[in-house]
């Protein structure tokens, strides 16, 4: 088996903005913060989040690539007309104190994040980042067991930008 995820690659079209929202209002640790020369002209920027278990977030913002637009949607979900929630990232808090506590800080800090949101198995709070992706804090309140095959429940989707 293997041992969970080595990173997740997304992209920025700002890096100093998204260091300030991941390592200064999230308190991700940056790790790597590399420039890559590309042999066909322009750069790209990867720098490297430890969000915890030896896992990394690596963003990517690229300067004057040839083939990569400047505009392109870093959130993913509305360049492809889906709702904000589709395709997202998940961190685990380790209590429900964390998990408050979390939000209470980043509603403190301006940021608008959801109330906690029971989701049977786990609470969580819901947020964007400041490249349109889709964040959630997740406190897992019990282990998945057999009830989660072939659950059925009910939900409202959040069609907002």
């Amino acid at each position: 088996m293997i041992q969970g995820f080595s990173h997740v690659g997304v992209s920025t079209h700002n890096m100093e903005r998204t260091i300030a929202f991941y390592e200064d209002l999230l308190g991700f640790r940056r790790v790597v913060d590399e420039t890559v020369h590309v042999n066909d002209g322009g750069t790209l920027r990867q720098l490297s989040f430890d969000v915890g278990g030896g896992q990394y977030m690596v963003f990517m913002e690229c300067n004057n690539v040839r083939g990569i637009s400047d505009d392109y949607d870093t959130g993913i979900n509305r360049a492809l007309g889906l709702p904000s929630g589709m395709y997202h990232y998940a961190f685990r808090e380790p209590s429900f104190e964390a998990l408050e506590a979390r939000r209470a800080r980043l509603l403190e800090r301006g940021v608008e994040v959801s109330d906690v949101i029971d989701l049977g198995a786990a609470l969580a709070v819901f947020l964007q980042d400041c490249n349109g992706i889709q964040l959630e804090f997740v406190h897992p309140v019990r282990p998945f067991d057999e009830t989660d095959i072939g659950r059925v429940s009910h939900a409202e989707i959040a069609h907002g930008e």
